[in-house]
């Protein structure tokens, strides 16, 4: 891991200093010609819906110590404990996708979004350098450079390492290891008529699978904090997640902003291997492998899926309206595959692989239309169609502050819910759609120039609810799942001082099989300012991280799917991190002492059933930007 993250920093360092050495160029009058000013970034559903806008690169130190801002999706997640470990989201996510899909998502949050690109305009080559240390092996390392070929051309590419070591077992090795990389451009015809944003990504997930701490006929859950001391259930057991997709937008303008034709081009392909080669024994059986359906001695089992997919469509816009309509065409196949011994005679054993393939066609049809009087108004419609069974629809209005919402969305189950080839697990159902509807509403307003104020408020109803239930195998519920909650988002400041909440309430009685905290409280209290005649803006405070506690979702890593359990309670821990950062021209940087709380409260915590969380850490970071 060591020599990966080494060779790509010497990459980005060699597309850095290939550009002029000097970190700013300024001119007679000592000027700075190249700045954050002078580096745009821009994202394609801007353009789309009629908003060239182009905003400058971020250079903030917020949130950077906050390792849910590490990675590409900054939400709440339940994961393994550690750094780039399997997770699913913590809060309810309205899903949204609809036909067929894979529904393997355990590694979503570490790779690039594909339609969510930050492509760049410059005037000088852009480049940055993004590194994050931690004590316990945590570590990150992003390198990104851009540059424009033609005032109208730009182009870059990033790479990415995520790396972390066990915090279980007598073996300090490898945990996790992630590559990732995008490479991008942007053109834009002398006209400005004509748009393209195209797009490669890839990502490479290793994961030891290590199933947890297998605790001991005495144990209870305060006794499970001896760490390297402990066994785990698993100790050769290791998945791999590879990823490949192609993305790109064109835009052709027929009449303006007015009227635009696009088309969009989507290939993707996901291969997931799940491999074995020390089986437990005894008791252990019990816990990931109740059955060994093709081989007693091994397990290799392999999953790929294929998706194709082009859309076509119309889109204008108005300073008053904005309009869509499109049609898709989605190709999808997946392969499974499992490694199988025969026997052939009394001692002849012979290795096969079980092979099988499904292909999928589909065509949805979709549109938004959208009235807004400024920002103090808006009326918005948006659906769309999977012909002839799945289908969403939303209605927004908003009026001032406030916003109501209501949603609706019917879907199939997911190609793993309905499938399973494995050598631990087999199941073909036939399950119908899910249909799932939501009302939301919400506030959010400035209070003064000292405070922000958000409220929302939500109500969710499920009907034919699919879930993975204590057996670690997919079932759909005949009757509803009701949950609802609120959150409330608050930041005031005195001179100085910042005091930002964040509170989440949801109540599950009415959803016995959705398992989320009943509180979760993240706050963050700090002092910010500059000192050196304003040549160093710093941060220094504390957050805090309080979920109560719940009987959290136990993680099968043969399917990589979380499912239900009724046995563990991961209990209400404070997790407390004490930072400082600063931003000095170009770089910023942070120190930080995460859970600093470690063995105070209690001897330790659990993230997911028998799953630790991280013990106290000295975490160092930086990014270091380059303008020209």
């Amino acid at each position: 891991m060591k020599e990966k993250l080494l060779a790509g920093i010497l990459l980005i360092l060699g597309l850095v200093v290939s550009a002029p050495v000097a970190a700013q160029v300024i001119d007679d009058s000592t000027r700075v010609l190249y700045s954050p000013k002078t580096t745009l970034q821009l994202y394609e559903r801007d353009v789309l819906q009629g908003r060239y806008i182009e905003q400058r690169v971020d250079t903030s130190i917020n949130n950077m110590y906050n390792e849910r801002y590490w990675f590409h999706d900054t939400t709440f997640f339940q994961h393994l404990g550690n750094v780039g470990t399997a997770a699913q989201p913590l809060l309810f996510r309205m899903q949204r996708n609809i036909g067929v899909r894979y529904g393997k998502n355990a590694f979503d949050r570490y790779a690039y979004d594909a339609e969510n690109i930050n492509y760049f305009d410059t005037r000088s080559p852009y480049s940055h350098l993004y590194y994050v240390q931690g004590q316990r092996g945590e570590t990150l390392f992003e390198g990104t450079y851009a540059r424009n070929i033609t005032p109208r051309l730009n182009a870059g590419i990033a790479y990415q390492i995520l790396t972390a070591n066990k915090q279980l077992g007598p073996s300090n090795d490898g945990l996790i290891d992630n590559q990732a990389v995008k490479a991008f451009t942007h053109y834009r015809s002398k006209n400005k008529r004509y748009d393209l944003f195209a797009n490669f990504t890839h990502l490479n997930q290793e994961q030891i699978e290590q199933g947890g701490i297998r605790p001991g006929p005495e144990d209870t859950q305060d006794s499970l904090f001896r760490y390297e001391l402990e066994t785990v259930y698993l100790n050769q057991a290791a998945s791999q997640e590879m990823r490949n997709k192609v993305h790109a937008l064109q835009i052709l303008k027929l009449a303006g902003e007015n009227l635009k034709v696009y088309h969009t081009l989507d290939w993707q392909k996901q291969s997931n291997e799940y491999q074995d080669s020390q089986f437990p024994t005894g008791d252990e059986l019990n816990i990931f492998y109740k059955n060994y359906l093709f081989d007693s001695t091994r397990t290799k089992d392999e999953t790929s899926y294929r998706e194709l997919q082009n859309a076509v469509g119309f889109t204008g816009n108005t300073d008053i309206s904005f309009y869509q309509a499109y049609i898709k065409h989605r190709n999808a196949r997946i392969n499974y595959s499992v490694l199988q011994a025969l026997t052939i005679g009394e001692d002849s054993v012979i290795n096969q692989t079980r092979t099988e393939e499904s292909n999928f066609n589909q065509i949805l049809v979709g549109g938004q239309l959208r009235l807004n009087y400024g920002k103090k108004a808006l009326i918005l419609v948006d659906g769309e169609f999977q012909l002839t069974r799945d289908y969403r629809v939303l209605a927004q209005g908003k009026l001032g502050p406030f916003t109501l919402s209501q949603e609706h969305v019917q879907r199939s189950p997911s190609l793993v819910e309905q499938r399973m080839l494995s050598n631990h697990f087999e199941w073909r159902n036939d399950f119908t759609t899910e249909v799932t509807d939501q009302s939301r509403f919400g506030f959010e307003s400035k209070l003064g120039e000292r405070q922000f104020l958000r409220l929302g408020a939500h109500y969710t109803n499920i009907k034919r609810h699919i879930f993975f239930n204590e057996e670690a195998l997919p079932q759909q519920l005949s009757g509803n799942q009701r949950l609802y909650g609120a959150e409330l988002t608050h930041h005031i400041r005195f001179g100085g001082l910042h005091f930002e909440n964040f509170v989440a309430y949801t109540n599950t009685d009415k959803a016995e099989t959705i398992r989320i905290p009943e509180w979760l409280v993240d706050s963050k209290l700090y002092f910010q300012g500059f000192i050196f005649k304003k040549a160093l803006l710093g941060q220094i405070g504390a957050e805090m991280y309080l979920p109560t506690g719940y009987k959290a979702d136990a993680y099968m890593p043969v399917t990589q799917q979380f499912y239900l359990q009724n046995g563990f309670q991961v209990k209400t821990y404070p997790v407390v991190d004490v930072f400082i950062a600063a931003d000095i021209r170009s770089l910023n940087v942070f120190l930080k002492m995460s859970n600093v709380g470690d063995e105070l409260f209690a001897p330790g915590y659990f993230v997911t059933p028998y799953y630790t969380g991280m013990r106290r850490s000295f975490v160092f970071g930086l990014k270091w930007m380059f303008f020209d």
